[in-house]
């Protein structure tokens, strides 16, 4: 089997997302977006797709893999983040994941497996937490700690036994005790049973960050999460010796699990973090395995099929998977008619099933797709 091609599918879709100054996203009108589909062909009929890339990759992704075998998985990844060092811009981590994830669902089709399978099985389903859209200024929206608090109950008489709260960042905040007293409003309503975490500002000094950390430890949150700039992995060091709830990250530190290595012998943070978007699910299994080796928890960085199935396959913690981001004016369920379905609906206990197609699973409305193809 060869790679005989390599394609950027553009299509327009209508989303009621926009992104502040900072490019936090929140409700507002409908507009025209644009989505992206990585396409890869092989001789033998069998596809790969998977969401998100961007033209700046074809140059270099066909350079490297036209004419390869696409079960070379490993190979292709290692060239292509070698190539990253000279061609940075045109090989962004995420351009690197939607050409690993295609090649992974080309694999799932050759097996006839659902990627979790493929990978080694652990579970079939994962429970679900809600994660919130920033705080913002619209009314009824995530303006007030009381109206984190409704969402928090809405959300826990949907099904979910967790709630994540992203908080109000810049250009609306940050501010650190407006921040503890939404996580206090919160606690409040959904009592004790509930497990909650908080993903605030990333740019606060240590003491802020202290004087967070400590506010919840108190409302018994369950983990902490980028607080401060992670360029700073003494910061890190520092925060984690100080306080006993679980410290997260690293997030959006570059480096992929190079990085995560540096973090988990220097005792960074309690919980590792990953993402498929960090370079797709090649390095994403080797940050697993990296985390299991060391006896640390892996949270899993944001939702879709690629985390889905990576959750599925993992043997350490993984607890939870990150549904959203939600926001009491937003209708998550419907914001991807490109899809058959989103691939991540929560049943009547809070859990996400896999997906059991195999590959990916991505149901692709190619109709919709192709008419709205730029």
């Amino acid at each position: 089997m060869k790679i005989t091609a390599i394609e950027l599918i553009q299509f327009t879709y209508p989303s009621s997302v926009v992104r502040d100054a900072e490019g936090h996203s929140h409700p507002g009108p409908q507009h025209e977006a644009q989505g992206t589909i990585t396409h890869i062909s092989t001789d033998e009929g069998v596809d790969g797709y998977s969401m998100g890339g961007a033209p700046v990759m074809l140059e270099t992704a066909r350079q490297v893999l036209l004419g390869k075998d696409p079960l070379h998985r490993e190979y292709i990844w290692q060239k292509l983040r070698q190539f990253q060092r000279m061609r940075g811009p045109a090989l962004h981590d995420r351009y690197l994941g939607a050409l690993d994830l295609a090649l992974w669902d080309i694999a799932g089709k050759v097996a006839g497996l659902p990627l979790y399978k493929l990978l080694g099985a652990y579970r079939d389903k994962v429970p679900a937490y809600a994660s919130t859209m920033c705080g913002d200024e619209i009314p009824g929206g995530l303006d007030t700690p009381e109206h984190y608090a409704d969402f928090a109950q809405a959300c826990v008489e949907e099904g979910y036994t967790a709630f994540k709260l992203h908080t109000w960042m810049a250009p609306i905040g940050p501010d650190p005790k407006r921040d503890v007293a939404a996580c206090a409003a919160v606690r409040e309503r959904v009592g004790p049973e509930i497990d909650l975490m908080l993903d605030c500002n990333h740019d606060y000094s240590r003491m802020e960050a202290l004087y967070i950390g400590r506010a919840l430890e108190e409302l018994d949150f369950h983990w902490f999460e980028e607080p401060m700039p992670e360029a700073s992995m003494s910061s890190y060091i520092w925060l984690a010796e100080q306080l006993d709830i679980p410290v997260v990250g690293p997030e959006t530190a570059g480096g992929q699990f190079f990085t995560r290595a540096e973090w988990i012998v220097n005792e960074a943070s309690d919980i590792s973090r990953y993402d498929v978007a960090l370079g797709g699910l090649t390095p994403m299994m080797k940050c697993i395995h990296l985390c299991e080796a060391h006896g640390v928890a892996l949270e899993v960085h944001g939702g879709g099929h690629g985390n889905l199935h990576a959750l599925g396959a993992m043997g350490i913690p993984g607890e939870y998977y990150e549904r959203g981001l939600l926001h009491p004016q937003y209708d998550y369920e419907a914001a991807r008619p490109w899809l058959e379905s989103r691939g991540d609906g929560i049943d009547d206990e809070g859990y996400v099933h896999m997906p059991q197609a195999p590959g990916l699973g991505l149901d692709i409305v190619w109709d919709f797709v192709n008419e709205n193809r730029i």
